[in-house]
């Protein structure tokens, strides 16, 4: 009796152990603290990165945990074999590029950066036109923040208004890489679709046009220590595109 009770109960902890792993396997382990495809996040102020002032801001996004996690685990690559369909050519300058990033940082994901950076243009562009500072000084360097911000008085000074609406982004490519000393480059080329329009103090339309869309390029380039503790890419140039 006390045979057949233990082997009855071995079967059903094997049976428990199994639907727990299927389980985690399908479902995976979330925590319910994942973040969104892009979201700006204070530094660590108990260990600020090194060469950054207080007033430096970052820019986070996607697979940035993910690279950070695989290049401290030492996580193997497989430059061979990786797939850069949609992202880059074979064999050329910006698929070198990215095979430089992941071998310092296996677990980047550059397809996650550009719909990270996507958020990133769209929140930055309404911002300016807001005249939003305090967004513009979360997510911009400090050089660029400065210059925006130089902006947005002139046009404050003058009594102007701008106003902005996107109604899509119809590209966002990695137009480059560069990788030097584990410092990493990554420019984008944006192609919007928006509404755009200065006013006057009386609101008169004095540039753009408030009803139809244009198309505005754009590139901007983000960097990043690879390997570091801190996992933010910061934005450290805007260009208008060609």
């Amino acid at each position: 009796m006390q045979d057949s009770f233990d082997a009855t109960t071995l079967i059903f902890l094997a049976l428990a152990v199994f639907v727990i792993w299927r389980l985690r396997s399908v479902l995976g382990q979330k925590t319910g603290t994942e973040r969104s495809p892009f979201r700006p996040v204070e530094r660590n102020r108990t260990e600020p990165p090194a060469g950054r002032g207080e007033g430096d801001n970052v820019v986070r996004l996607p697979g940035a945990d993910r690279a950070q996690a695989g290049a401290q685990a030492g996580t193997a690559t497989q430059t061979a074999t990786r797939d850069w369909r949609g992202i880059a050519e074979p064999n050329s300058a910006v698929a070198r590029g990215l095979e430089q990033v992941v071998q310092v940082e296996p677990g980047f994901d550059p397809r996650a950066f550009l719909e990270g950076a996507k958020g990133a243009y769209e929140t930055i562009v309404t911002a300016f036109a807001k005249g939003d500072r305090k967004t513009l000084r979360a997510l911009l360097s400090r050089e660029v923040c400065e210059g925006f911000e130089r902006a947005i008085s002139e046009r404050e000074k003058r009594r102007e208004t701008a106003e902005t609406t996107f109604i899509s982004i119809d590209k966002a490519e990695i137009a480059a890489v560069e990788v030097k000393n584990r410092a990493a480059q990554i420019t984008v080329r944006f192609l919007s679709n928006l509404i755009t329009a200065t006013r006057d103090a009386d609101g008169k339309v004095i540039d753009g046009n408030a009803e139809t869309g244009v198309e505005v390029p754009d590139v901007w380039t983000f960097a990043r220590t690879l390997g570091s503790r801190d996992p933010n890419w910061q934005l450290v140039a805007t260009d208008a595109g060609g």
